[in-house]
């Protein structure tokens, strides 16, 4: 079978995780992408867990890409690299603004010579306006958006937002950046012309709060707002989502409670919210007795959506995913590994059983060798022969 995308070329200028999770998934459906890396290289490769100094992390991200090292704060480098670019479709950074047009790698500057290149560029806030040249990291913007105080909302007795550990922004905004590249390429077929993305995870993060987007500028008030927490059981707890009145129903026939259905406090949507609390209380009393196992068993066979709450470590062991190959077998300079594979299915499109990560530069060679560059030249653009000379002196 063909890749969806396979013969579409990709120039990677991505660091960390937004950039890198979009050009993997255009990389998982068979584009060539060409990360471009500083003679440093990426700083995820620094990033545990580290085996034999490779980066997990960083493989991940970067699965069946091409690394190739250019010093950009050589001319020369940024001249290789406009040459690399002549010949692609698209084009992927996510620098802070500025950073681009100052190398002279712009969309601008790079569309006059190549008109059908697909240009995208992820920022934290977008390109223009009085916030875009702001420092961004995945927690400010998700704090800029509003996400972490919704959700300390949702927490009872709460003041003070959590610590974040989860880079929600980053991952979120190169999925929108990765669709938004998929539509630009389908409208380029059609016009024969490319065209500039302009990706802020700020927006990409305000797509989330849906209630609150639209609560914000039209209150009201509920007694509760939620559907779904935890609830306690004999060794553990659970999340029940009741959130329509199938799956109310499907509670009280599991829970052996069939006079909710027509009990005034809980029958009715309104007045089940008016009393969530005396709700909860009474399905926690039911699984008070049960275990984790038993109540999510017994839920689940009436159509009740549940889980207990597992690590991550306990969710790779679903057989669930095994049956859909959802992880792939990843190798890099240091062995093998398990990483997630895209996670959507397509007929003409097997998911992936093997994959790799690269070394850094090592396709350096191989492709800027393809434009006609000597060892000698490509040592230099590569800045491999001021380091071999610094090492002398």
């Amino acid at each position: 079978m063909t890749a969806a995308l396979a013969g579409l070329r990709v120039v990677d200028f991505t660091t960390t995780i937004a950039g890198p999770h979009c050009t993997r998934l255009l990389a998982d459906l068979g584009a060539t992408v060409i990360k471009i890396e500083a003679p440093d290289g990426d700083m995820m490769r620094t990033r545990p867990p580290l085996r034999d100094g490779a980066s997990a992390m960083f493989g991940q991200l970067n699965i069946n890409k091409q690394s190739v090292v250019l010093d950009l704060k050589n001319p020369d480098g940024v001249a290789a690299a406009r040459k690399l670019i002549a010949g692609a479709d698209v084009l992927v950074e996510n620098y802070r603004p500025g950073v681009m047009q100052r190398l002279g790698l712009d969309y601008p500057s790079l569309s006059a010579t190549n008109p059908r290149l697909v240009y995208c560029a992820i920022s934290g806030y977008g390109q223009t306006g009085p916030s875009a040249n702001l420092a961004a990291y995945a927690p400010v913007v998700q704090a800029a958006s509003g996400y972490e105080l919704t959700h300390i909302f949702y927490q009872d007795g709460r003041t003070k937002p959590d610590n974040m550990g989860i880079w929600v922004a980053d991952v979120i905004s190169g999925t929108y950046a990765f669709g938004a590249i998929s539509a630009a390429l389908h409208q380029r077929a059609t016009t024969g012309r490319g065209q500039f993305v302009d990706v802020s995870m700020l927006e990409c993060m305000l797509t989330l709060p849906l209630l609150e987007l639209q609560s914000s500028q039209f209150p009201f008030v509920m007694a509760s707002r939620r559907f779904a927490e935890p609830l306690k059981t004999a060794d553990g707890y659970i999340i029940v989502a009741i959130a329509s009145e199938l799956t109310f129903q499907g509670a009280a026939a599991a829970t052996g409670n069939p006079g909710w259905v027509t009990d005034p406090r809980f029958a009715k949507y309104a007045d089940r919210r008016l009393n969530w609390g005396e709700f909860i209380g009474e399905l926690e009393a039911w699984m008070g007795t049960r275990t984790t196992a038993d109540c999510v068993a017994t839920l689940s066979k009436h159509g009740v959506p549940c889980s207990a709450y597992r690590t991550v470590a306990e969710a790779l062991k679903d057989p669930q995913l095994k049956h859909r190959q959802a992880l792939v077998e990843v190798t890099d300079e240091a062995g093998p590994y398990i990483a997630l594979n895209q996670p959507f299915h397509m007929s003409e499109l097997p998911p992936r059983s093997t994959a790799t990560s690269p070394a850094l530069g090592e396709h350096t060679e191989e492709v800027l060798g393809a434009l006609g560059y000597s060892e000698a030249e490509i040592a230099a653009l590569s800045g491999r022969a001021t380091a071999a000379k610094a090492a002398a002196e």
